[in-house]
């Protein structure tokens, strides 16, 4: 029987804060448990480093440009098959509760329920200002307001909303297995759990602040490049964060990295939530566990913040996979990206009707089993078309080099 998929989304997690990638700084006790249980991917990528182009390429198993996902404004079509319509097609269950970022009419892109809203908007209000200037009046989401309104807060509106993702999936689980929603017991199931933290603003609860002291953490390691030793894309970024003109004092910095490792802390402790829950449910020997995030952050590298950049903490992302006794467990060094979750999900679905050869992304299921996969180039691409590029920006990873 094809095994039920649990695919567990995070929102701008910088893999290199974990343990599980030579990190010290965030506190993720249930993060590490389900790597230990799992298949480490060492050098995953994005395919484009900005929310709503990342998780449009990542469903539809292709690069972003093949699908018009150019900013967090642009349309996502209907017309593109995403990995919902594969495993619908091979017979599951799916549902998906949280954010996916969805611009347009359609909010489901094959999913057969949906459990929340977005948090986020779907129409064009994001759009880019494409005349070629930032103009000091244009309002980013990103902005000074990160560090000075950075640190403790009892509740935010993405507190609430990963609290209401976390308790609906825990309740979704209980149901399907009951079999609610199911046309019979033996139906498998796909079901996307996706959370917001710990995206900006970097603020958390108290209880996940106290987790850390000032003293012991880390900073970048990386200081900023003088202006004239910068790279254009850099001050880019810099100017439209409102940060050419203004460099963070050593306290902010604290104050930000801190407020984010607690939101790491935050959502850890979520998806321990819902794992316990698969685990209760008695469906987690048959489940496959993917977690994963959108894009990295680059929480003061080289004095840049958020994403939006090739350089590695913003463009690498986090992957762990767990299926007992059916996955190996340890590290897989080659490169791969999101794309290749789509036919992963096909290859284990078993489908025999469904062909992903004309795709971008090659299916995990080889690496993850044996560590190996000759068949495979050890090559990843990721673009970037959003706000701050002046043109069309791509990066190529190959072996270890970049």
């Amino acid at each position: 029987m094809a095994p039920n998929i649990l695919l567990l989304q995070v929102d701008q997690l910088q893999a290199a804060c974990l343990s599980i990638y030579g990190g010290r700084a965030a506190i993720t006790p249930r993060i590490d448990e389900l790597a230990g249980e799992g298949v480490v991917f060492q050098n995953a990528y994005c395919n484009f480093p900005l929310c709503g182009p990342s998780r449009a390429s990542m469903m539809t198993g292709q690069l972003p440009s093949e699908v018009g996902a150019y900013d967090n404004a642009a349309d996502f079509p209907s017309s593109a098959p995403t990995f919902a319509h594969y495993l619908n097609d091979a017979g599951y269950h799916t549902a998906l509760i949280g954010k996916m970022h969805f611009v347009g009419a359609d909010q489901l892109h094959g999913y057969q329920q949906r459990l929340t809203t977005d948090l986020y908007p779907a129409s064009f209000w994001w759009t880019p200002d494409w005349t070629g200037t930032l103009l000091p009046d244009d309002d980013y989401q990103n902005d000074l307001s990160s560090f000075t309104e950075a640190g403790i807060r009892k509740r935010t509106v993405q507190i609430d909303y990963d609290s209401e993702v976390a308790h609906r999936a825990q309740m979704k689980l209980y149901d399907l297995a009951r079999g609610v929603g199911l046309t019979d017991d033996a139906q498998p199931w796909h079901l996307t759990v996706s959370f917001t933290h710990p995206h900006d603003p970097y603020q958390c609860l108290p209880r996940h602040w106290n987790l850390y002291n000032d003293d012991d953490l880390d900073m970048p390691s990386v200081s900023r490049p003088a202006d004239d030793d910068n790279d254009p894309h850099s001050l880019r970024l810099l100017e439209m964060y409102r940060l050419d003109g203004y460099v963070p004092s050593e306290q902010e910095v604290r104050t930000a990295r801190r407020a984010y490792f607690g939101s790491v802390s935050y959502v850890d402790e979520l998806i321990g939530s819902v794992l316990d829950t698969l685990a209760d449910a008695g469906m987690a020997d048959n489940t496959m566990v993917v977690l994963t995030s959108d894009h990295g952050e680059m929480l003061g590298q080289r004095g840049l913040w958020f994403k939006q950049t090739m350089f590695e903490d913003a463009s690498r992302v986090p992957l762990v996979m767990r299926w007992p006794n059916e996955l190996k467990t340890g590290d897989v060094t080659d490169c791969v990206s999101l794309v290749d979750l789509l036919p992963t999900f096909v290859d284990i679905s078993n489908s025999k009707t469904t062909e992903t050869d004309d795709l971008d992304g090659k299916s995990l299921l080889p690496l993850a089993r044996t560590g190996e996969d000759p068949t495979r180039q050890n090559i990843v691409y990721v673009e970037n078309f959003g706000d701050a590029s002046n043109a069309p920006i791509a990066m190529v990873r190959r072996d270890n080099f970049k």
